[in-house]
């Protein structure tokens, strides 16, 4: 080497590497002080190890430190920034004062690390991710509002983790993680996405796309041009101006009740095309499928994507509360199930329930192409076994590039089994193969190995959406551009202390020379994770468990989070496996509050990125009240929602949904002010519902109230709802010094309360032992449960039983009204006002969240104002039916709860009842016995198991009269404890100790319910 070539290379190295003069060197003892007050800043906010700084350069006039990982788990904003900058420099030696700080992790600037959204200067150099343009996949055109400040035309591509699939090894279908208290994670993190994550995402707006069937209807009805299988469906076209032609190409065929190897039932048939009019008269093709039974469905269609496909698509849904028309956008999303929505049904074929596809658009010479529709979830219908290539060992998410082992299997003739379940159990592998998604997206291993195909896939399929789309220009797929991708996942773990394991995020910034397609940088994952994750953190503290641990954000390459083309989160929840985190994770208000801290941190990210400001959704409205404003005439009130976590969730208008009979809820009108009047005919049941709105969409919708004008009306009876509890099941910790040795969830004491319905529930507890440890997925250790349910609904409170009482009373000639309890309580109804009170109680009971404790205890039956307001309307001489599975014991011998004499003398000396005992009765039988009251007569059945159709009555209770002129009217039929009692004085009662609601059959309510209202007629 030359001299003035090594010359050369010395200035070169001069000036890439930074240079320590040895009387700059920061002391060891500097950096470990250091690493201290970033300890101490840590443990704020998060969980993690120690903070060290590993070295220490000076480039230029700054002085850069270089924290270990740990540092960048802080979730980083400009207020803690500033204080840690300010802290160091107050601990760096004198000499180091002329230099500028910075202090690094994770490769970047801490100040770096503040996510975009929460910036108050945008760096104007900075890029953001923002595919989307033009019109949106699909849109409801019935929709009464459209939020302007929401995710309106953002695409989110999300799954609930993992799902039933065939391990091939063991030649079984099988969960992919373990039954462990009540639930398996391929089901748990259902229970948030598809009751509250989606709905919510879609009320702002939002286009959500799911990788695993949403919907847990079993039946499944396949109506398509190339004829239906097993179905008396019919599709049928109208031809006007322009006539329908078969397409070129391929298009879905059901030729067979199930599906083996990569067959793909979208490269088995055909699809018609039709082109578009602006003007005269519009051509239609029809879908009338043959629903087998009455209920709610998921409606998807498909279509194929040509060269001239249109973006406006008009689809419209006939269904039991009316028509919904949507516009789909055929430019994306070809060859696969497109989603419109879940609508009521009524069994049969009949035009009033089906889906329409026109040709008018609002331009001209476009095509329109019409394939399969299908209602409904369905079975599993994709069938496995040992593939003829072999089968090879599990690899994790995380080791997904390590070597492949083959494994050696006997030599057995294995027949295709498909899983047995509904669908919306099975892992995405499944649906992918059936929504015609090809083979190299969802079997990467073609065919051996099905359980790493699975996680694998969900990325790769994230791609294939975006394929052709600005998100992923390079890749061939459908076109949709899709913004952010998100893994909802709950983690391994436990603590023998009940603490709890917490909330982890996980991101991956390496892949794709660290950028998007457009060149933003993947550190975009990154300000995602950080605002899901903190906003989770944030209000399960606020609003639950002060104590709940925020874990870190680590930058890692698991699969989900490294393979999508988008920005990704990988989120770990909670551990499903430690009873500290499950006592909140199986409440559904916890979920609640989960699953829109979720949604909040997505509606940041998306408006940091399309440089929009945000405005989160309302919470529901509460109470209400329907009272009749006239003769024909109902008036319905409400009041907005507070949200105190969230200034921008306040309430501008609401939407009032109306359904009629049995039929379903209509698409609702929008209104200006908190009531509305509307016209009531007479001898039917009308029922409403309202949401509040904002610029930043719907919230979830309110109680269902109801009202009804009797033919020759004998009187007005008023409704009130009072069940609006919904509540994890009941639990416990041993006694010390027990406590270390036993806990769990006791199910039948109180199998707790879904929220409409409980799509995670597997079966009892059956392993209490706390030292007994996980051994393999079928020997879980403490938390062991049963899986006597694991494929079936349960359901929960369906806040809608005042139309279940109101149809008994109507049918008794009685008119009826509704309110909620809250709406008595603060005197927006008096009950003085009418002559007869139905007071609706359910399960409600005083219940706690989590380990208790922390927040005040919720849902209690009898509520000082309650009291009070029932008391004054009895000593007025009212009539008032009660009915509750806790009426005596939440009173009494509430766990939870001290018993209060007040409450006491409440019930005994103004409803003449007292408790008897709790967990009455397990046959779900009541008779009528001999009393004063002749006309109580009857007997009865409640649903005291587990059902989709009706919330399980697992712990009735016996009461029995209290005062002379209080009588037992009804008894359990398994043992004659006291199910019900009367009083008749100056005024009259009837109280029993099951819901009235629960009754199986509507006959049965109709008996009853008029004994009562003959009861309290009587000697009048």
């Amino acid at each position: 080497m030359n001299v003035r070539r090594h010359f050369l290379l010395s200035l070169l190295a001069a000036s890439l590497f930074p240079q320590m003069g040895g009387a700059q060197e920061l002391p060891t003892e500097v950096r470990q002080e250091i690493g201290r007050f970033l300890d101490a800043t840590a443990k704020k906010e998060i969980s993690v190890g120690r903070i060290k700084i590993d070295s220490v350069a000076i480039i230029g006039n700054t002085l850069q430190l270089f924290a270990n990982m740990n540092c960048a788990y802080i979730p980083f904003r400009e207020k803690n920034v500033a204080e840690i900058y300010t802290g160091v420099n107050a601990l760096l030696p004198a000499e180091f004062a002329k230099y500028h700080l910075q202090i690094r992790t994770n490769k970047r600037s801490i100040e770096e690390l503040i996510p975009q959204a929460l910036r108050s200067k945008k760096g104007k150099k900075a890029k953001t991710f923002n595919p989307g343009a033009g019109t949106p996949l699909t849109t409801n055109l019935s929709a009464p509002y459209t939020p302007a400040n929401g995710l309106r035309d953002r695409h989110i591509a999300l799954w609930q983790s993992h799902g039933f699939y065939y391990e091939p090894k063991l030649t079984r279908w099988e969960w992919q993680r373990a039954r462990i208290f009540q639930t398996v994670e391929d089901l748990y993190t259902q229970s948030y996405v598809l009751p509250f994550l989606v709905p919510m995402l879609e009320n702002a707006g939002a286009n959500v796309l799911l990788p695993r069937e949403r919907d847990c209807q079993t039946v499944e009805v396949i109506v398509d041009n190339d004829g239906n299988l097993n179905s008396r469906s019919v599709y049928t076209e109208n031809i006007a101006d322009k006539a329908w032609t078969q397409g070129n190409g391929k298009g879905f065929a059901h030729l067979r009740n199930q599906y083996i190897d990569f067959e793909n039932p979208f490269k088995e048939g055909t699809f018609r095309t039709i082109e578009t009019i602006k003007k005269g008269k519009e051509s239609t093709a029809e879908w009338i499928p043959e629903i087998p039974s009455t209920g709610r469905y998921a409606v998807y269609v498909s279509y194929q994507t040509l060269p001239n496909s249109t973006d406006d698509a008009l689809y419209t849904v006939y269904h039991k509360g009316g028509a919904t028309r949507f516009k789909v956008n055929q430019q994306m999303g070809g060859g696969t199930w497109i989603y419109l929505g879940t609508f009521g049904f009524d069994a049969g074929k009949n035009k009033t329930c089906k889906v329409t596809l026109s040709n008018r658009s609002a331009k001209a010479g476009q095509t329109v192409t019409a394939d399969a529709v299908k209602i409904g979830g369905g079975m599993g219908n994709i069938a496995r076994r040992l593939s003829d290539a072999g089968v090879t060992e599990n690899i994790k998410s995380l080791d997904a590039n390590a070597a492949i082992v083959h494994k050696e299997m006997p030599e057995v003739d294995y027949p295709y089994e498909t899983s047995g379940y509904p669908r919306f159990c099975e892992a995405a592998r499944y649906w992918l193969q059936w929504a015609g998604i090809p083979d190299s997206v969802y079997s990467e291993s073609q065919g051996k190995n099905d359980y790493t195909d699975d996680y694998k896939c969900r990325g790769i399929w994230v791609n294939y959406l975006a394929g052709g789309s600005s998100a992923n220009p390079t890749e061939k797929g459908l076109n949709i551009p899709v913004d952010m991708a998100f893994a909802f996942h709950s983690d391994a773990g436990t603590t023998l202390n009940d603490s709890i394991i917490g909330t982890l995020g996980i991101y991956h910034t390496n892949a794709c020379n660290g950028v998007f397609s457009n060149g933003a940088s993947r550190y975009l994952s990154h300000d995602l994770t950080d605002l899901i994750q903190s906003n989770i953190v944030r209000d399960i503290r606020a609003l639950h468990e002060p104590d709940w641990t925020r874990r870190g954000k680590w930058n890692q390459s698991y699969y989900e989070a490294r393979v999508p083309c988008v920005p990704t989160m990988l989120l770990e929840l909670l551990s499903h496996q430690n009873f500290a985190d499950m006592r909140y994770g199986l409440d559904p208000r916890f979920r609640f509050t989960v699953s829109r801290a979720i949604y909040k941190g997505m509606l940041q990210f998306l408006c940091s990125q399309y440089n929009m400001d945000y405005i989160v959704q309302p919470l529901p409205v509460n109470r209400m009240s329907l009272r009749m404003a006239s003769e024909n005439e109902v008036e319905l009130t409400w009041q907005p929602v507070t949200d105190p976590l969230e200034p921008t969730a306040t309430a501008e208008k609401y939407i009032v949904y109306t359904r009629i009979g049995d039929g379903d809820f209509d698409n609702g009108v929008l209104v200006d002010k908190n009531c509305y009047r509307t016209v009531l005919p007479s001898g039917v049941v009308c029922s409403y519902k309202v949401t509040a709105v904002n610029k930043g969409g719907e919230s979830f919708p309110s109680e269902i109230l109801s009202a009804g004008r009797a033919f020759n009306s004998q009187g007005t009876v008023l409704v009130i709802n009072g069940f609006d509890r919904i509540s994890a099941p009941a639990d416990f910790v041993a006694a010390a010094p027990a406590d270390t040795l036993l806990a769990g969830f006791l199910d039948d004491l109180d199998h707790g309360v879904p929220y409409i319905k409980d799509i995670s529930y597997i079966g009892k507890m059956k392993e209490f032992r706390r030292s007994i440890p996980w051994m393999d997925d079928d020997a879980s250790g403490f938390g062991d449960s049963y899986g006597n349910y694991e494929s079936q609904v349960i359901a929960g409170n369906t806040f809608d039983y005042p139309a279940v009482h109101g149809a008994a009373i109507l049918k008794a000639g009685y008119s009826f009204v509704s309110g909620s309890d809250e709406a008595v309580e603060n005197g927006q109804v008096d009950l003085n006002d009418y002559k007869y009170v139905d007071f609706i109680l359910g399960k409600e009971c005083q219940t706690k969240m989590g380990r208790g404790g922390i927040m005040p205890l919720e849902f209690k039956t009898f509520s000082k104002p309650m009291q009070d307001a029932i008391a004054a309307y009895c000593s007025q001489g009212g009539n008032i039916f009660i009915s509750g599975s806790y009426v005596g014991t939440d009173l009494w011998d509430n766990r939870l709860a001290k018993a209060e004499d007040s409450d006491k003398k409440f019930a005994t000396e103004v409803l003449k009842y007292k408790w008897r005992t709790g967990q009455a009765a397990t046959m779900g039988k009541v008779k009528s016995v001999a009393s004063p009251f002749a006309v109580l007569t009857g007997d009865y059945s409640y649903h005291n198991e587990l059902n989709p159709d009706s919330y399980v009555v697992e712990s009735p209770d016996a009461i029995e009269p209290a005062g002379k002129e209080a009588y037992t009217v009804m008894r359990y039929s398994e043992n004659n404890l006291s199910a019900g009692i009367a009083y008749r004085g100056a005024y009259k009662t009837c109280v029993l100790g099951f819901p009235f609601e629960s009754i199986r059959t509507e006959s049965e309510r109709e008996a009853l319910m008029k004994a009562v209202l003959t009861f309290f007629n009587e000697n009048e």
